[in-house]
């Protein structure tokens, strides 16, 4: 075996454990170490622009995910599986030889970067200790704020506190409602409470002469929509039922429930009734993942 080959192997091998520790630890500490999908993060950002920037230098240490090879390789890039190796060998071999290879691709979001093509060329220059790598550029504007070793749940929240900042700058509802209890823990929910207020507003000016303010249409909606769900929500104590969940999640969940109610009973469908059948549905729900678990148990210690 020749010499390249011999020292890639084994620079792989030591790769190989760096990402095992890697994950070892970061269950000790109970902090992330694995990559961001490019296309999970998107989603829920939603950039809007998008502008080619050439080809520059980047430093390693701010990519922090991949377009479709974040399930391959740590947070620091070390390669997870084994099946890695014959294609990261002979790019280690490759840079041992000091044989120039072609710029990386990359999305650029905030201050930080998603390979597109190219994660054993990150993942051998990372190991190797070196700091900058070519790159092709192209950047997606966000106003959404990441950080390395960020959790898809981590920028859930960022996302959700992003949409409720720009909501209550626009329309000022903190003024005039309790959002201290009107609060939504997935992303999209403010843009469909304003909805909602809208909604509320356009039956109000049924009959009217002169239109109603959306700020007095806000207060109603409050106070003879919202108010009684949310009553309702803690004379059952659904929040106990949904752990994680908002008064405005549920909000949200009740008013589906109580439409989907309203258009196939005859009978006038009550709160009451709309928070019964989102509790039955839960439990149907519990009942359907614990058996799913419990098919796959068996099913994986049978083989």
């Amino acid at each position: 075996m020749a010499r390249g080959s011999f020292e890639s192997r084994e620079d792989f091998t030591r790769a190989r454990s760096k990402a095992r520790m890697q994950s070892l630890l970061s269950a000790l500490r109970w902090k992330n170490t694995t990559l961001l999908s490019f296309y999970e993060v998107t989603k829920l950002v939603k950039p809007r622009l998008e502008t080619y920037r050439g080809v520059m230098p980047i430093k390693i240490d701010n990519i922090i995910g991949s377009e479709g090879r974040y399930h391959d390789f740590t947070l620091a890039f070390y390669p997870r599986k084994e099946m890695l190796r014959s294609r990261w060998q002979s790019v280690d071999e490759a840079h041992r030889k000091d044989i120039i290879l072609p710029p990386i691709s990359v999305y650029k979001l905030s201050d930080y970067y998603f390979v597109r093509d190219g994660n054993h060329r990150v993942s051998v220059a990372k190991t190797q200790g070196v700091e900058f790598i070519d790159a092709e550029v192209v950047e997606l504007d966000s106003q959404i704020h990441l950080e390395p070793g960020m959790t898809k749940r981590e920028l859930t929240k960022v996302v959700v506190e992003y949409e409720r900042e720009r909501v209550i700058e626009e329309y000022h509802l903190d003024k005039i409602i309790d959002m201290e209890i009107v609060k939504f823990s997935a992303p999209g929910m403010y843009a469909e409470l304003i909805n909602h207020i809208l909604v509320h507003k356009y039956y109000l000016n049924q009959n009217k002469t002169e239109e109603i303010s959306f700020e007095d249409a806000a207060v109603s909606w409050f106070r003879e929509v919202f108010l009684p769900i949310f009553r309702q929500i803690k004379e059952d104590r659904l929040l106990q039922t949904f752990p994680g969940k908002t008064y405005g999640d549920l909000y949200m969940w009740i008013v589906r429930k109580w439409d989907d109610l309203k258009r196939t009973n005859k009978k006038e469908a009550s709160i009451r009734h709309a928070t019964t059948q989102v509790l039955e549905s839960e439990h149907i729900s519990l009942f359907v993942r614990i058996k799913q678990k419990i098919v796959k148990y068996f099913t994986e210690h049978s083989r």
